[in-house]
């Protein structure tokens, strides 16, 4: 009977270390927002849309109040943030139409692709945004599971696609938000004695913007403010889930947004705080988006960081967490492994960021200074949205607003900055002609929205 008693207690622990060994590597989960302004979350400085469980990550971890997307659009930087380099390196300078030929290239080694080939399960649940073709499809791109619309909600052909296949025609986007929580609980559910990487893509508050009934009248910022409260209802719901499985303390959570606000449709099109214009420009109001960090145990709960990082940064960060080096791409990256920014051990390396537009660099971050290169007016259907300007020179560390060009009094940073950007530019190297096609002309479905919104705040 002792016998007995004695291998029973000793397959039982051999089956406790066999387990503790399979939840070793770190969990990832990456949750990222559409078009959602720097303005628009309580501990951003929001007042009147409550953010409780988005305020808490940063009460209870890390706020990174300088960090960056790698575009003013969705396509580019989603690009961007799963292959850790500018989208211009993958010919990927636009966004992606239902009637693109093209999507994300099949070399690339995506940051799901890396962490499968290390033991992870895989998903992403949301918009994709990188080609509707199969071969671009996440499954087709290193997720074991997908369940989303492949495009944003204002474009034709709005279907959820369950992996590679057309599970619905008919989607009420009054339930996107929860449809998408509802997969990524789900998921963590199924997955929790494995590692995974977990990747919740919303698509809103992209407009059309549409809430669940639960939500819908109760922030102070009317629609817009309601949608933004059940994305951080959606966040609260994953973060549960991973306490409810025991692996909160074993699960790095990343929450950010693709770009800037749509400022065009007013008051149904977010705020950028403090920042200088939004989408579609590489003002700070276009790229520098809210983002915090959260790992009980790893990341000390209040920590405030106010030096550049970006979205770059995430795939070698999430490598370098993960062990997946052997599985990672071979080709340049252009974040780096902000692992001692998290675990407050010490800074970003690197200083430097190109801000990118339609393949271009319109403006340069070093340090705390930024130039802007000369530009012509920015228009959407025959309407200018950002008027030339000439070169402008900022500190954004006084003058975070971009208020006051300092071109005039200091030549020679601009001199310096201009001499950076140079070199910066011979070490990304020559890219690739861009694959996607250029936005359509006709934007006259976006100049009506705008204009009904501007109607609907004015009370006509």
């Amino acid at each position: 009977m002792k016998r007995i008693l004695l291998s029973t207690v000793l397959l039982a622990a051999s089956l406790t270390v066999f387990a503790q060994k399979k939840s070793d590597k770190p969990n990832i989960v990456v949750i990222l927002a559409d078009d959602l302004g720097y303005g628009d979350i309580g501990t951003f400085g929001a007042t009147d849309i409550r953010t409780p469980n988005i305020d808490n990550l940063a009460t209870k971890g890390l706020k990174l109040t300088s960090f960056y997307s790698s575009s003013p659009v969705c396509s580019p930087t989603r690009a961007a943030l799963i292959t850790g380099r500018y989208p211009r390196r993958l010919g990927i300078d636009h966004v992606f139409f239902p009637e693109s030929f093209t999507g994300i290239p099949a070399e690339e080694v995506t940051i799901a692709e890396a962490l499968k080939g290390n033991g992870y399960q895989t998903a992403i649940f949301g918009k994709w945004h990188l080609g509707h073709h199969r071969q671009f499809l996440p499954l087709q791109n290193g997720f074991d599971e997908y369940y989303g619309i492949p495009y944003s909600n204002d474009m034709q052909g709005v279907v959820y696609l369950r992996g590679n296949d057309v599970d619905s025609i008919k989607v009420n986007q009054k339930y996107i938000t929860k449809t998408y929580t509802n997969e990524a609980v789900k998921f963590i559910d199924k997955n929790k004695d494995k590692p995974f990487f977990l990747y919740v893509t919303h698509n809103m508050p992209h407009v059309p913007l549409y809430a669940s009934p639960e939500f819908e009248g109760k922030s102070k910022r009317g629609l817009y403010g309601d949608v933004i409260e059940e994305i951080d209802w959606s966040v609260g719901e994953v973060v549960r889930a991973l306490k409810k499985n025991g692996l909160e303390e074993n699960t790095l959570v990343v929450f950010t947004s693709d770009n800037g606000p749509w400022l065009i449709f007013d008051i149904e099109g977010g705020s950028a705080g403090p920042l200088r214009q939004g989408k579609g420009t590489t003002f700070e109001g276009g790229q520098r988006v809210p983002t915090v960090a959260y790992w009980p145990g790893k990341i000390k709960p209040g920590t405030v960081y106010e030096d550049l990082a970006s979205q770059l940064d995430l795939y070698p960060t999430i490598i370098g967490l993960t062990g997946s080096q052997k599985t990672q791409t071979k080709k340049p990256l252009d974040g780096e492994d902000i692992s001692p920014v998290l675990f407050g051990t010490g800074k970003r390396k690197g200083q430097e960021f190109a801000y990118y537009s339609n393949g271009i660099i319109e403006a340069f971050r070093k340090g705390d200074w930024k130039i802007r290169l000369p530009q012509p007016d920015t228009k959407i259907n025959g309407i200018i949205i950002v008027p030339a300007t000439d070169t402008l020179l900022f500190n954004l560390k006084t003058d975070i607003g971009e208020k006051n060009s300092l071109l005039k009094s200091n030549p020679e940073k601009a001199k310096e900055l201009l001499t950076a950007l140079t070199t910066y530019q011979a070490k990304i190297g020559d890219t690739p002609e861009a694959l996607v096609q250029r936005m359509p002309s006709d934007d006259s479905h976006i100049k009506k929205r705008a204009e009904r919104a501007t109607a609907k705040k004015n009370g006509k």
